[in-house]
């Protein structure tokens, strides 16, 4: 057994309303992972500081939001219990800790247009509906509810496809 497993997913989503009302502007983690490097932000269990689980490699600024590169290091028991529930997709939301160093209010919600990140946890509900793991282990693609139903929904279209042709 490895010591540890990979993961990859959504630590934020850009230009979405969150459930707290906020709104992440591309770039906000800018400076500060240029400033800090991806070791400096924690990876941790449900925001526990009491909980790490493990160590974030790196980060990708992307068109949709911040894209997350770690690992769930089993040194720990939850860490151990918290690789098994991911496995399982039981848990698969992504959660970020930051400290707002500019942001103005905008249609009602508050827009971060700079933070410093702090951490990003592994999570039951994240705020960001849509930050979510998306790769577990290097060869187990994450599949939402959407993603799942697109690809039975394909699958259902060839199946006919092949019962009209072979008809």
């Amino acid at each position: 057994m490895s010591d540890s497993i990979s993961i990859e997913g959504w630590a934020a989503i850009y230009d979405e309303v969150d459930l707290n009302g906020d709104v992440i502007a591309p770039g906000a983690f800018r400076k500060s992972l240029a400033r800090t490097g991806s070791q400096a932000v924690k990876f941790l269990y449900q925001h526990a500081a009491e909980h790490p689980i493990g160590r974030w490699l790196g980060f990708e600024e992307r068109a949709q939001g911040l894209y997350a590169h770690g690992e769930i290091l089993f040194a720990t028991r939850t860490a151990r219990e918290v690789a098994e529930l991911a496995r399982a997709s039981i848990i698969d939301g992504l959660s970020i800790g930051f400290r707002t160093v500019k942001a103005a209010k905008s249609s009602g919600a508050r827009r971060i247009s700079e933070a410093e990140l702090w951490e990003v946890s592994l999570v039951t509900f994240p705020m960001a509906p849509k930050a979510r793991l998306t790769r577990i282990g290097r060869e187990t693609p994450v599949l939402n509810d959407e993603k799942e139903r697109s690809i039975r929904a394909f699958a259902d279209h060839v199946r006919e496809a092949a019962r009209i042709l072979s008809a």
